[in-house]
């Protein structure tokens, strides 16, 4: 570790020509910008542990990421030397060590300290750095948390009180934790779940498939089954805890058929679960098991647009990286137009992804305080979820094409984060379950349309003169989603057939607000850079699009340099008034050399 300290300090540039070693908290000042505008105290708590962590992410995980997708993912082992039934996952011991180290730096159980805790958004911010190098690592983490979270909240004391400290512990040993919902039949119709929960004395025992476990080792997981006697659908579900091993240290009654081979997240053990009368502790009876099972894929779906923002940045983080050292026809390929262009457009919806996860996960704790914050938790957090795994895939994409036939082999972090990305359109529910959940809050009995138009708007009204061109656009979008939400809650019928063209609109009024809100605060510390994004957001999601050639000098162009090297583009020079404050000098130390 300490090697690789030295030379990130030696280096520490935004674009290196090797990304791995980058300190990945470090070089993302959008990042800290971000904590330092919603999360200051916490941002000022825990600077050097991020620094740390993003060290660790760019270094040793980086690595170990690597190395585990090309040569060592997961094997099982179904029979021990004697013969005897077993499942065994056998993983790259660095994988396993590092499972383990990310357990040990707190990102579950910092949140979860009986004493002081600290908030998820530190969690969800450590997520965002891991998933930057190893989603196969985020993933198990994703789940552990969700599976804290309802032990924390839901689980009957005396169950809380034996489980939940052995998943947030932080000495190493901690267990890690699953979610088993998905069956061959029903995929994300959970409802349909025909596993068994049968009473065996004061004992329950589930039977039953769950065909797609992620960290399918867990050492507790949350399973959905139907008790005896219950009623058919998703109102017959109760939701049961189960251990892999029992209290003597015997396995518990069921079997890892075979391992997934996927097309990413190779170094991830994804499985199917053969339940064949595994002892379970009931968390909630029908019927709130599935109610409560979705309580944890709502946290999940946060980890999963922190993801999809993580590999933005990464994303970006490769494409313009090659672009500052790679050569061709006399020059950096980052000095001609055409490749501008595309780094602009990675930085611009990668902000804006980051801009929406990190609004989800803020939320998220704000929720825990105030149940008025509920409805706004999960219009954010749908949003968030279907559009920064979209932008993704797409941001992934954009950077093989950039580095060329090199991003296209595996010798490059681009094809491997490439493949992992595809993960993030299906894992905790795909587009079109996001949009049902949408419109269950704007069509149904909650008040989510009026929510959102009230948010929005406070964010228009509150933007400062210089920037009357961004509420236009901004108000623009608004009232198209006004019209659009008031039509069906009038028309609930026909809501399905609309529901992920309004999802995809609302997610652009969404993050350009959140753009727009960001670029108003810079302005006041003498900034445009934030505003200059900010308009090219909205201006592609809700200006003119007729095809046009000027000659009007685009600023984002104009300060290139500075907008991808986050420098300060004065507000004169960004035109967005003569006199400027002083440059912002609020940062934390430490900034990277550009």
């Amino acid at each position: 570790m300490a090697d690789h300290k030295k030379r990130m300090i030696e280096k520490p540039v935004l674009y290196p020509e090797e990304t791995r070693y980058s300190n990945f908290f470090n070089c993302d000042i959008n990042l800290q910008r971000l904590l330092e505008k919603i999360a200051p105290q916490m941002l000022k708590e825990t600077y050097d542990s991020l620094q740390d962590f993003g060290a660790w992410a760019g270094g040793p995980l980086d690595e170990e990421a690597a190395y585990s997708d090309k040569y060592a993912p997961p094997q099982l082992q179904t029979h021990n030397k004697k013969g005897e039934k077993e499942s065994h996952v056998v993983f790259n011991p660095d994988y396993a060590r590092l499972h383990r180290e990310i357990y040990q730096r707190g990102i579950i159980g910092l949140a979860f300290q009986d004493k002081d805790p600290a908030p998820h958004l530190l969690s969800f911010t450590m997520g965002y750095l891991a998933s930057q190098t190893d989603i196969s690592i985020h993933c198990p983490v994703t789940m552990t948390g969700a599976v804290a979270y309802v032990l924390k909240h839901f689980a009957p004391d005396a169950v809380r009180e034996e489980y939940l400290p052995q998943l947030t512990r932080m000495d190493g040993d901690a267990k890690t934790g699953g979610t088993w919902c998905t069956e061959q039949h029903g995929g994300s119709d959970i409802g349909a779940t025909t596993t068994r929960a049968v009473k065996d004395g004061d004992k329950i025992r589930l039977h039953g498939l769950k065909w797609f476990t992620s960290n399918a080792n867990s050492g507790l997981a949350l399973a959905t089954a139907r008790p005896e006697g219950a009623q058919e659908g998703g109102k017959g579900l109760g939701l049961y805890l189960v251990p892999s091993h029992l209290k003597d240290g015997a396995a518990n009654k069921y079997s890892i058929r075979r391992l997934k081979d996927k097309l990413g997240t190779k170094a991830l053990a994804t499985g199917e679960i053969d339940l064949e009368g595994a002892e379970a502790i009931e968390i909630a009876p029908p019927p709130m098991g599935l109610k409560i099972m979705m309580e944890a894929l709502a946290y999940s779906r946060i980890h999963n647009a922190m993801a999809g923002a993580g590999v933005q940045r990464r994303a970006f983080l490769e494409a313009a990286s090659w672009a500052s050292h790679r050569v061709a026809f006399g020059k950096p390929i980052i000095e001609y137009p055409m490749v501008q262009n595309e780094l602009l457009e990675l930085m611009v919806r990668g902000e804006a992804s980051t801009a929406l996860a990190f609004e989800a996960a803020k939320t998220f704790d704000e929720a825990l305080k105030d149940d008025g914050k509920k409805v706004w938790l999960r219009l954010t957090t749908a949003l968030a979820k279907y559009r920064t795994a979209e932008d993704g895939v797409q941001a992934a994409k954009r950077t093989v094409e950039i580095i060329g036939g090199n991003g296209y082999t595996e010798e490059y972090p681009s094809a491997r984060q490439y493949r992992d990305a595809l993960v993030l359109a299906v894992w905790e529910g795909p587009a079109n379950i996001q949009a049902l959940e949408l419109m269950r809050m704007v069509v149904g009995k909650e008040p989510g349309d009026r929510v959102f138009i009230e948010k929005i708007r406070e964010v228009a009204d509150a933007l400062p003169a210089t920037m009357a061109h961004e509420k236009v656009l901004l108000d623009k979008g608004l009232k198209q989603a006004e019209n659009a939400l008031s039509y069906l809650r009038k028309n609930p019928a026909v809501a399905e057939t609309f529901a992920r063209k309004l999802m995809d609109h609302m997610a652009d009024v969404l993050s350009g607000a959140l753009l727009a809100d960001e670029a108003a605060r810079d302005l006041t510390l003498g900034d445009a850079r934030k505003a200059i994004i900010a308009r090219r957001y909205l201006e592609k999601a809700f200006g003119l699009h007729e095809f046009e050639i000027t000659n009007a000098a685009d600023p984002a162009f104009v300060h290139f340099k500075k907008i991808v090297g986050y420098g300060v583009v004065p507000l004169a020079e960004g035109g967005y008034g003569a006199s400027a404050p002083a440059p912002n000098k609020s940062l934390p130390p430490g900034r990277p050399k550009i």
